[in-house]
C-alpha cells in the first residue's frame, strides 16, 4: 500500500517542506510507494459552501479532491502529516481537511449511531503528526494543554478508526540553528516508520 502524506504549508522554503523532502527521501530508500496530498499546491478549499455542507449526512460531495483524498485514505496504512502549529493548534487548512474530506457514511470515514461515532478508517494502522513550532514542545505539553496529542491524535483521528498515532514535533524553529535544524531533518530522514 501507498502510505499518504498530507502535507500543509503555503511556502516551499519552509521547514515544514524540508521535512517533506526528508520523508520523502526515507520512504525512497526504503522502496515504499508514497502519494502526497499538498493542501495548498492542489488548491484545497477548506470551508464549506451551503450546497456541500447540505450533502454531509449523505456522504456525497461537489468538490472532487473530497472524492480522491478520501480514496487515498481508504486505500492506504499510514499516513503522515506534515504541518506548522499555528496558534497552538493545527492550521485552517487542515482542519478544513478534516471537517470536509471525513465523510459520513458505510464504507467512508466514519459512520454516526446512538453511541456516538464508529471509526470506518480502521484500514489506517498509523499516523504520525509531524510538527514545527515556535515554542519548544514541552510548552505545549506542559502549560498549552498538550492539543494535537491528546485532541488531534487521541480523539479526532482515535474517531476516524486511526488507533495508533505518534506526534514528533521540531519546537523552537524561529531560534533554532542551522545545525540542530539539520541533525532533525537527519533523524527523519532515518526514523523507522511502522508501515
Amino acid at each position: 500500500m501507498s502510505t499518504v502524506i498530507v502535507y500543509c504549508h503555503p511556502y516551499p522554503k519552509s521547514f515544514n517542506h524540508a521535512i517533506l523532502e526528508s520523508v520523502k527521501d526515507n520512504l525512497e530508500h526504503r522502496h515504499q510507494p508514497y502519494t502526497i496530498i499538498d493542501l495548498y499546491r492542489e488548491h484545497f478549499e477548506p470551508i464549506y459552501d451551503e450546497e456541500e455542507l447540505r450533502l454531509f449526512h449523505t456522504g456525497q460531495t461537489t468538490d472532487p479532491l473530497v472524492t480522491k483524498y478520501l480514496h487515498l485514505l481508504k486505500n492506504t496504512n499510514t499516513i503522515i502529516f506534515i504541518t506548522p502549529i499555528w496558534w497552538n493548534d493545527i492550521p485552517g487548512m487542515l482542519k478544513g481537511f478534516i471537517d470536509k474530506v471525513m465523510k459520513e457514511g458505510p464504507g467512508l470515514s466514519h459512520t454516526v449511531s446512538k453511541l456516538g461515532i464508529h471509526g470506518e478508517l480502521t484500514n489506517i494502522k498509523h499516523a504520525y503528526v509531524m510538527t514545527t513550532s515556535t515554542a519548544p514542545t514541552f510548552y505545549f505539553q506542559l502549560f498549552m494543554g498538550n492539543g494535537i496529542k491528546k485532541i488531534f491524535i487521541n480523539k479526532t483521528l482515535k474517531q476516524l478508526g486511526i488507533k495508533k498515532g505518534t506526534w514528533i514535533n521540531f519546537g523552537g524553529i524561529t531560534t533554532s540553528t542551522n545545525q540542530r535544524r539539520k541533525k532533525y531533518l537527519n533523524k527523519i530522514a532515518t526514523h523507522h516508520f511502522n508501515l
